[in-house]
């Protein structure tokens, strides 16, 4: 679990001084900050999923390797509407900011990088600032905990009690986290939370059930997350609210398939 401590660490630190910079950053620059990072991570996530066609996979599946991780993101995105996986988290978002920011309720329209579209309410306070905080929450969750990094970091942390991968990731967050917290706010820190629950619980099923993952199951997991990851691109950049919370089951689904192939 050192790990991933230090990245909670990382993560809301990283968080505390973007929120403390936003406010003397003019909207431009905090747009231009969100833009980029999103350009980033479109194509971080492009270099995740071209696993789809690396040796791991092919040498196990074949040209089934396609099919498999197109199944799996179809499977698990029909999956997660069922669940509606989205609106949950949003909801757990939104309960995050009453108790920071009280429960005086502005209604906003919201573009996925927290800017604002109309408004429903009278305002009260900073209502740009409610919004950010569930935007920020949200996102910045799905960022840190879809990469396979966070998969691989936990297993060798939970396999081996080595935390090389999460302290590259952990500096990547923290990054992250600094830009996402002066564009969106302090909702970005409380991502640490669902982190601490998702990779440290990795850890511990790693140190529990030994190395079960082969190569190839790992390679799916990190090919499906890719596409994941590029959903948060497209997000942040504007270009289309992809329900990226409501795909997570593929990565589930894809690895099990991999398991299970013939």
């Amino acid at each position: 679990m050192t790990g991933t401590f230090l990245n909670v660490g990382a993560i809301v630190v990283g968080a505390l001084a973007g929120t403390a910079l936003g406010g003397r950053l003019p909207p431009r620059v905090r747009g231009t900050v969100t833009d980029v990072l999103g350009l980033f991570v479109v194509v971080l996530g492009i270099t995740d999923a071209l696993d789809t066609f690396g040796p791991e996979l092919a040498g196990r599946l074949g040209r089934g390797a396609v099919l498999v991780v197109l199944g799996s993101l179809l499977v698990g995105g029909i999956l997660g509407e069922l669940v509606d996986v989205e609106a949950r988290l949003t909801r757990v978002g939104e309960r995050l900011r009453d108790l920071v920011l009280g429960r005086d309720a502005v209604i906003l329209h919201a573009t996925p990088a927290g800017g604002q579209r109309g408004r429903e309410a009278p305002e009260t306070g900073d209502p740009s600032a409610r919004v950010r905080f569930v935007e920020g929450f949200v996102v910045t969750t799905l960022l840190v905990c879809v990469g396979p990094l966070a998969v691989l970091g936990a297993v060798q942390d939970g396999l081996t009690g080595s935390i090389e991968l999460l302290s590259v990731k952990s500096v990547l967050d923290g990054f992250a986290a600094l830009a996402f917290g002066s564009a969106l706010g302090i909702g970005v820190a409380f991502a640490a939370l669902p982190l601490l629950l998702y990779q440290g619980g990795l850890t511990l099923a790693a140190a529990a059930v030994g190395p079960v993952a082969t190569d190839a199951m790992v390679a799916a997991l990190g090919a499906v997350g890719g596409f994941l990851v590029i959903g948060i691109g497209l997000r942040l950049l504007e270009i289309r609210a992809v329900r990226v919370a409501n795909l997570l089951p593929a990565l589930v689904v894809a690895p099990l398939v991999v398991a299970l192939w013939p």
